[in-house]
């Protein structure tokens, strides 16, 4: 808890970051809560109507309340980057830590035919194949994303266990007689978790990024569950006589992106030893002028 105070007193776009992921969380838990209307509920005699005092973000081309989907939106994504981060992370942290542990063949095969081979194609095409031919489904869609997304998760795990393996605790451990099982949990994974948290809270933009993306498409999640993306493609054919449709749920998803790419780059800054040297300096000099 105190270095996360001291991370939150030095990094102003960390507490911006995390201050926008709270309110995400809680806005995805309390939507039952929170939502003034069954986002599913149809009212055709006010479809497509602006925002009023009853329907703060309007409604779309069924009556369905905009707020309330969006609310319920927040819910899907969260879920969707939660699940993939978590399941792309211990996929990807299991197979590039052996491959770095063991090396020879194995990390031959591993880093230059699996690892290189997701890598090579853009994962976007990728998740939409995988989500196509999986068939829509929340569900799908999260395993076609953590298909998709572990290569990145085992090439940082890789690297790090390649260096951290050669370090004097390693060596240590070895020597009194600790079993390469033992070495790789006890000892290498512990200290290799820093970047790879780093990496999965920048996941997690990327993760909801793509379920939007997929839900647009049509192969993401099915209705009449709501989600940023398909709200974003039920829009498109009223771009220009009903804007609200396509205003409210891309300045979510804009929000949800930029929450956790500031908290990333606030973690990765600070998790880095000559950067949070950079910024302690910097506030304490801040300090001294505000004193002066």
């Amino acid at each position: 808890m105190k270095a996360l105070r001291e991370f939150l007193r030095r990094s102003g776009t960390g507490r911006i970051g995390l201050a926008l992921t709270l309110l995400l969380v809680i806005l995805a838990i309390a939507a039952p809560w929170l939502a003034p209307a069954n986002p599913a509920a149809q009212d055709l005699p006010t479809r497509l109507a602006g925002p009023t005092a009853a329907h703060w973000m309007g409604t779309d081309e069924l009556g369905r309340d905009i707020l309330s989907r969006t609310l319920f939106g927040a819910r899907v994504s969260m879920l969707v980057g939660i699940s993939v981060v978590f399941g792309a992370g211990i996929v990807g942290l299991a197979i590039g830590s052996l491959a770095g542990y063991c090396g020879g063949w194995f990390d031959g095969l591993v880093n230059i035919v699996l690892i290189n081979a997701f890598l090579s194609f853009p994962g976007i095409l990728l998740a939409i194949a995988f989500a196509a031919f999986l068939g829509p489904g929340i569900g799908k869609v999260i395993l076609a994303l953590i298909v998709t997304g572990w290569a990145g998760y085992a090439r940082l795990a890789r690297a790090q266990i390649l260096q951290a393996k050669e370090m004097e605790y390693v060596l240590a451990a070895r020597s009194l007689g600790a079993s390469p099982a033992r070495i790789l949990l006890r000892h290498l994974l512990p200290n290799i978790l820093q970047p790879v948290l780093v990496q999965a809270t920048i996941g997690m933009a990327g993760a909801i990024l793509a379920e939007s993306t997929l839900s647009f498409l049509g192969v993401g999640v099915l209705a009449p569950m709501a989600s940023w993306g398909a709200m974003l493609n039920d829009a498109r054919s009223h771009l220009f006589d009903a804007p609200h449709m396509v205003i409210f749920p891309a300045l979510a998803i804009m929000v949800a992106v930029l929450a956790f790419n500031l908290l990333g780059d606030a973690l990765r800054d600070w998790m880095d030893p000559r950067m949070r040297s950079y910024l302690i300096v910097t506030s304490l000099a801040r300090q001294r002028i505000v004193f002066r």
